[in-house]
């Protein structure tokens, strides 16, 4: 598949999940239901549970409407379809809070609920 802007997008939203999450996307050491980051962290935002991303990063927690518009904006990026994924002009307007960040739909649609084995 050639290299695309959204293909940037995409990359943009794993390294914002892994910056925000302290760990790689993919990490087999962390257990079967953490071990691909970017399913892990819809399943967070879904169930209300985003603290379980940070751990103890008391920074991170004192300000849950960042952390949850940050995590957000990240998904929306990792759709798995391309013409879901904002532009990286509008990533950066989300982010800087001049647009809304509406609620993502889940990014990998074929994917059964909690289930990694389909992934792995």
């Amino acid at each position: 598949m050639p290299i695309t802007l959204k293909v940037d997008v995409y990359s943009f939203g794993v390294l914002l999940l892994e910056i925000i999450c302290c760990r790689r996307n993919v990490d087999y050491e962390v257990g079967e239901d953490k071990a691909i980051l970017t399913y892990w962290a819809y399943d967070c935002y879904q169930e209300g549970t985003i603290y379980e991303l940070i751990e103890n990063d008391l920074d991170a927690m004192s300000d849950r409407k960042k952390l949850e518009k940050f995590i957000m904006v990240a998904i929306w990026c990792i759709q798995e379809d391309p013409s879901l994924r904002p532009t990286m002009k509008k990533v950066v307007l989300m982010l800087e809070e001049i647009v809304e960040v509406p609620n993502p739909p889940c990014p990998n649609p074929y994917r059964s609920e909690h289930s990694l084995v389909d992934a792995v």
